[in-house]
């Protein structure tokens, strides 16, 4: 598998494709990582140096990447965090080449905008951007609750609720959904959950809930669950592995004490995960 992955990349820590890109390169995919911004640090910081990349100069490496020859053999197109407005419209691009190129790719977004305790983080425009013309191109979306609930103009907060925001946003375009974060009242205290759909049914899956903030978990998650969505086609397979992976990272991090991920420490938890959480199916 070949997934061209157009993110953010810092060099201290682990966030977009400094967070993607080895977790897939550990289960075997060939990763074709493009920069939309080159920082020294995330921004949760407060602080950070180095550039965002100009939307001609990433289509520019992205146009060097074509004329290798390498869209008929593209599985995948992976966007996440879009620093800037221009971004969307060379990724969107980027899909449609690609597809053109192969029928069977597939393009999966990471709609990142925020989450329901820090709110939005990323440009007043974004958020809008994402929902009116990047999520309805996409073919699998991963939000967390807080972002289904701006998609879709919705308050998820129950498990039906959720449900059927998740059909809103499966009704403008994207038929595979992941929806991270949920939290709902009538959940076990402590714990968290994650919530996948296609056309086959929606499956839930839960997890104790670990206490701390970390950047770039979710954009381990979308990466891993893409891939493994993508080679399987097992919603539940997918979503039982991500889980795993996801939750084996998180807990090595909070155990360590560190702020960044521990991503190349846990790199056993992506390559042999061990399936340790019941997926339920609910619809």
């Amino acid at each position: 598998m070949k997934i061209l992955s157009i993110q953010s990349a810092v060099a201290y820590g682990h966030v977009g494709n400094s967070a993607a890109v080895f977790p897939l390169q550990r289960i075997g995919v060939e990763v074709l990582p493009v920069y939309t911004v080159n920082f020294s640090n995330h921004t949760g910081y407060g602080a950070w140096r180095g550039p965002l990349i100009d939307p001609d100069d990433v289509r520019a490496v992205i146009l060097g990447i074509e004329e290798r020859g390498a869209f008929p053999h593209i599985d995948v197109v992976l966007s996440g965090y879009q620093g800037g407005e221009g971004i969307a419209d060379v990724i969107l691009d980027t899909v449609q080449r690609v597809k053109q190129a192969n029928p069977s790719a597939v393009y999966s977004c990471d709609p990142v905008m925020g989450n329901a305790k820090s709110g939005c983080f990323v440009a007043p425009a974004i958020p809008i951007l994402l929902r009116d013309r990047v999520v309805p191109a996409a073919d699998i979306i991963t939000p967390n609750q807080f972002e289904l609930g701006f998609l879709t103009d919705t308050q998820p907060d129950t498990l039906d609720s959720t449900l059927a925001s998740v059909e809103l946003i499966r009704a403008t375009g994207p038929r595979t959904v992941l929806v991270t974060s949920v939290e709902r009242p009538d959940a076990p205290e402590d714990t968290i959950e994650m919530l996948a759909v296609d056309d086959s049914g929606a499956w839930i899956v839960r997890t104790p809930h670990i206490p701390m903030k970390t950047n770039g978990s979710g954009d381990v998650t979308a990466a891993l669950f893409t891939a493994h969505y993508r080679g399987t086609g097992d919603l539940g397979y997918a979503l039982a592995r991500t889980t795993s992976s996801v939750f084996d990272l998180l807990e090595r991090t909070h155990t360590s004490g560190e702020r960044e991920l521990q991503l190349v420490e846990s790199q056993e938890a992506y390559a042999h995960p061990r399936m340790q959480f019941d997926v339920t199916r609910v619809a």
